[in-house]
């Protein structure tokens, strides 16, 4: 599937698919939108000194990166697996721009070893960072009280509806641990239903810059 790369309003970059009219972040501005939903609204919420992580849609590897900086200021030890049916091609990750919009440069080498290291293996990215790539469909996922927070960043209800279900969502429950909690950017009537469905405590957030609303969800 033919990939463009765009500029988002925030001045970061992100992927847009013209055969799905998709892109993978906000066009509001891809940063600004991971922070807010997938930090802010999520790992921020999260004292424990040790966190599991399960990112639905590792794509570009932003969320990864973003939440490895994360824990160099929190001094947290994340171990992170993201989940991604359709690897992103390295050429393309190479046109991404996000270390320097977030003034990282010192991590450009780790960036691109997020995406160059083995799939289907623990890699030991950094000290207090590791991270297991997945090459797997949603629908196949097995986990069960696995994960302290997953990053639900999968493509939009237009594009794949069923990726929003409560099948896909009591799949998600199954994987946190009591108390985990989902975050994701969407927030509509009928996946707040089938967050309720799967048996998650819903509740709606502001959303990212551009966006009205976001959803977070708590298995009790």
């Amino acid at each position: 599937m033919k990939k463009e790369i765009i500029l988002t309003k925030d001045g970061s970059t992100s992927i847009f698919l013209p055969e799905l009219n998709e892109t993978y972040h906000s066009k509001f501005g891809a940063i600004q939108e991971a922070k807010h939903v997938f930090i802010k609204s999520g790992l921020s919420l999260l004292n424990d000194k040790s966190v599991s992580i399960l990112e639905i849609g590792f794509g570009t590897g932003l969320n990864a990166f973003i939440t490895f900086l994360e824990a160099l200021k929190s001094n947290q030890s994340i171990n992170y697996v993201g989940v991604e049916a359709f690897p992103v091609e390295l050429e393309i990750v190479q046109e991404l721009n996000y270390v320097s919009e977030l003034e990282a440069t010192e991590h450009q080498l780790l960036f691109h070893e997020m995406h160059r290291s083995e799939w289907e293996v623990k890699n030991q990215i950094s000290i207090n960072f590791s991270l297991t790539k997945r090459e797997q469909r949603i629908e196949d996922i097995l986990d069960s009280e696995k994960f302290n927070l997953i990053y639900f960043d999968a493509f939009g209800f237009d594009v794949q509806p069923e990726l929003w279900s409560d099948e896909i969502f009591k799949k998600m429950y199954q994987a946190l641990v009591p108390n985990g909690i989902l975050v994701t950017y969407a927030c509509r009537t009928s996946i707040k239903k089938a967050m309720l469905l799967a048996g998650f405590r819903v509740e709606k957030l502001p959303g990212a810059p551009g966006k009205r609303e976001m959803l977070r969800a708590f298995k009790d």
